[in-house]
């Protein structure tokens, strides 16, 4: 019977192996961004009102600037400033443009009397340039500085003589 057993094996068909499995397929990239630097994920835009407002603040901060922009734009900040609700408009003297880069800034301002010009001016100029540069991260190609008044002691003093009525 043995031999019947195992020629009769012979005839069955051989026991079919499974498949071999297969490799899990390869993960496929995620672009999330994960791959790219933080500059490349995006883009920055800096509006002109904040280096405005930035170089304003940063201009008045330097020991002789009295106050800033022209005649007309003084006269009107003044009657602004005196308003209850009213508060001192940071921008005033103060002209922009800016770039995706670079920034340029002009300045109008009015200095102490008896206080250098050059060196006010120098001092406005390095105070700008450090404040928009770190705040920003633009770069200041150039700031101009104009002097257009110097404020004088008197100045503050408000003449009761010359009113007509109290």
């Amino acid at each position: 019977m043995t031999t019947q057993t195992a020629s009769a094996a012979k005839h069955l068909p051989a026991p079919q192996s499974a498949p071999p499995p297969s490799a899990p397929p390869a993960a496929t990239p995620v672009h999330d961004g994960a791959d790219r630097s933080a500059p490349e994920r995006g883009k920055t835009s800096i509006a002109e009102v904040v280096v405005v407002k930035v170089a304003g603040t940063a201009a008045r901060e330097v020991h002789g600037v009295h106050d800033m922009g022209g005649g007309i734009s003084r006269t009107i900040g003044v009657v602004r400033d005196r308003v209850p609700v009213g508060r001192p408009h940071v921008g005033r003297g103060v002209k922009v443009e800016v770039g995706e880069r670079q920034a340029a800034i002009d300045l109008d301002l009015v200095v102490e009397y008896g206080v250098p010009i050059t060196d006010v001016a120098r001092d406005v100029r390095e105070n700008v340039v450090e404040a928009v540069e770190r705040i920003t991260g633009l770069e200041v190609v150039e700031v101009n500085v104009a002097v257009n008044d110097v404020h004088l002691p008197d100045d503050d003093r408000e003449t009761s003589a010359d009113a007509r009525v109290e």
